[in-house]
């Protein structure tokens, strides 16, 4: 098969090699899938140029979302078949080398979902981590019906989605951006305001739009960054739940004491199977009645992966990044 790879880590241009390699066989209880898009997420070049985890394989595939059809099963998978349109998600984790910038892949079964006939392989290579980091974000302290939830970061890939959960969970909807281009991209997902959080005022807009009282829960971006705001903004007794940061805030535990709050992190790769099953069968749902809006930021043929990894990393894009295995 044709595939993308990397055995040190370093920048795009340096270490990606595109080549030919074996095709892989599904052991038991996986299932191999024929992929048509390979979604490139911020956290897949940051692992191949920073080490995130460290060169974890000799060689690795990067890229860990992806959108495809099944080809093969392996022994003990009886809930999918051949030919099924499915979207999938931390391909390039929990244990695994070799990610979607290939044309084929095999991972366990649990990791894949049914993809609707009404969406493209691009929108469903979209859905992955952001989607359900978004989700798990959102709902990771319960129902948000009656919240004020505040989404740092709106019209990011994360962001996106997290609006759109926030919104049909029931919750009232604040996103902050930096443009008027995210700000109507945010309110297009369902925000009900937005906030230039380069505004000097910005935390001030935030408490009136909530008649001083705050927000009930926060889903950071960047919670270095971002600190000096949401602690200002958040309501006593409330939640921030942390997907990213650019560093370690200062005086974390003491400005979030005074507000009695909770500060969930996560990466999804750890997050429980049972948070896992409740996310995808949510999507599953809102995916069947026609709900989500799917934003392709570019697409690039597999030949082109350095070209996609670094429109990632030039901060231009508006959405997710997609590599096509099959063009």
């Amino acid at each position: 098969m044709k595939a993308v790879w990397y055995e040190e880590l370093g920048p795009a241009r340096a270490v990606l090699t595109f080549g030919e390699m074996d095709s892989p066989d599904p052991g038991p209880g996986d299932v191999r899938v024929k992929l048509h898009a390979s979604g490139v997420n911020p956290a897949d070049v940051k692992r191949r140029g920073l080490g995130t985890y460290g060169m974890e394989y000799p060689r690795i595939i990067p890229n860990s979302d992806g959108a495809g059809i099944i080809d093969a099963v392996g022994d003990g998978v009886s809930d999918i078949e051949e030919g099924q349109r499915v979207w999938l998600f931390n391909g390039q984790r929990q244990g695994r080398a070799f990610g979607t910038a290939a044309e084929y892949i095999t991972l366990a079964s649990w990791l894949v979902a049914p993809l609707p006939d009404a969406l493209s392989f691009d929108e469903g290579a979209c859905l992955g981590i952001p989607c359900m980091t978004g989700h798990h974000n959102v709902f990771s302290s319960g129902p948000v019906t009656g919240k004020t939830i505040l989404v740092t970061g709106g019209a990011g890939a994360v962001g996106h989605y997290a609006v759109q959960w926030a919104r049909w969970g029931g919750a009232t909807v604040i996103a902050t951006v930096s443009s008027d281009e995210k700000a109507a991209h945010a309110k297009a997902a369902g925000a009900h305001h937005t906030v230039n959080y380069r505004d000097t005022d910005a935390a001030d807009q935030i408490l009136e739009l909530t008649g001083g009282e705050g927000v009930d829960r926060v889903v950071e971006v960047d919670l270095a960054a971002n600190l000096d705001l949401t602690a200002r903004v958040l309501a006593t007794g409330g939640t921030i739940s942390v997907y990213a940061t650019t560093g370690d805030p200062e005086n974390l535990m003491l400005r979030m004491a005074l507000r009695n709050a909770i500060v969930r992190f996560m990466v999804l790769h750890s997050v429980p199977r049972a948070a896992i099953d409740h996310a995808r069968a949510d999507i599953t749902a809102w995916l069947t009645a026609g709900n989500g809006l799917h934003t392709v930021a570019g697409a690039f043929p597999l030949s082109q992966c350095v070209e996609a990894h670094e429109f990632v990393e030039s901060g231009a894009k508006l959405g997710t990044v997609i590599v096509r295995p099959t063009e």
